[in-house]
């Protein structure tokens, strides 16, 4: 009788198993969803892009303008290529950072600003989470100023980031780097928002330190422009991201606005519910069973 309740028993764990390894699965995946989309971060949240870790991109960008052995003689000029839909694409000068956008229906187009001399331009296109794909086709210009050979330099302009975000209505800081020219510097940076242009003066070329509070969340094209006082200019586009839900886009925003969420697991508990009924109905049907096997035992030994 004692071995017919011990293998009763197993099979009830057995069957308890088996339902645990069929729900418990569902649980753990509920468990690493991506957070909903919401407008409302509580005190202390973080806003992040929703993304899932994956490869980076496997297709490069393309330059298709300006074409190879080109010469300019003004600034700024246009950089247009192909590109994987919703990516960041970086265009390098001479391997500096002179310009970024989101690539939007396939296709780019960033004016850029030049070094005096050769200048040899390629684009690189980017994921939320910063991997960058493989390097586009190398195309080489020159830009001749006729302010160098007056005036022996010319400003330049750039920046250590291509893509900076802040939640909307906190402070989005921003440090853009002067270099050659002469002082005094004027700058004037358009945030991409509708809002009046900011406008800055320095007397000296290096780091300036700027800062601006987007109103509504969404992906903005930032356009940077430096004039020294030999009336050298310098040009720099950047893409500024205000976390959160997108609400209502403004003309100058980008169609391919970044949904931010909530760093707030969120766990789906219908297969843990629905395990309550299979638990309780295992234990019945491993008692009825039991008690058969008991009756049946008692029977054989009354005979």
């Amino acid at each position: 009788m004692l071995n017919t309740v011990r293998i009763s028993k197993k099979l009830v764990y057995l069957f308890e198993l088996v339902v645990l390894l069929i729900f418990m699965p569902s649980m753990a995946l509920a468990s690493n969803l991506p957070a909903i989309p919401s407008s409302e971060t509580s005190n202390g949240s973080v806003g992040l892009i929703g993304t899932i870790p994956s490869p980076p991109p496997t297709q490069a960008a393309t330059i298709t303008t300006p074409v190879n052995g080109a010469t300019f003689t003004s600034l700024p000029i246009n950089v247009d290529g192909l590109c994987p839909k919703s990516l960041l694409i970086k265009v390098f000068s001479n391997n500096v950072f002179i310009g970024s956008t989101i690539c939007q229906s396939g296709s780019y187009s960033i004016p850029v600003d030049l070094f005096s001399g050769q200048n040899d331009l390629v684009a690189k296109d980017y994921d939320s989470l910063e991997q960058s794909g493989p390097v586009s086709n190398s195309v080489s210009v020159t830009f001749s100023n006729s302010l160098l050979a007056n005036f022996g330099s010319i400003v330049n302009l750039t920046s250590n980031y291509a893509r900076r975000g802040a939640d909307p209505n906190q402070t989005l800081t921003w440090p853009f780097i002067i270099t050659g020219g002469s002082g005094p510097y004027a700058i004037s940076i358009d945030w991409g928002d509708n809002s009046p242009i900011d406008l800055i003066s320095t007397q000296f070329a290096g780091t300036i330190n700027t800062s601006h509070v987007y109103k509504t969340a969404g992906t903005y094209t930032i356009t940077v422009k430096a004039t020294d006082k030999n009336n050298s200019q310098a040009f720099l586009q950047v893409v500024g991201i205000a976390n959160g839900a997108i609400t209502n886009l403004t003309s100058s925003q980008s169609q391919s606005s970044s949904v931010v969420y909530n760093q707030k697991p969120q766990i789906i508990w219908w297969p843990a519910l629905l395990m309550v009924p299979l638990i309780v109905a295992s234990f019945w049907i491993g008692g009825k069973y039991q008690l058969t096997a008991l009756r049946k035992e008692l029977e054989k030994q009354r005979g």
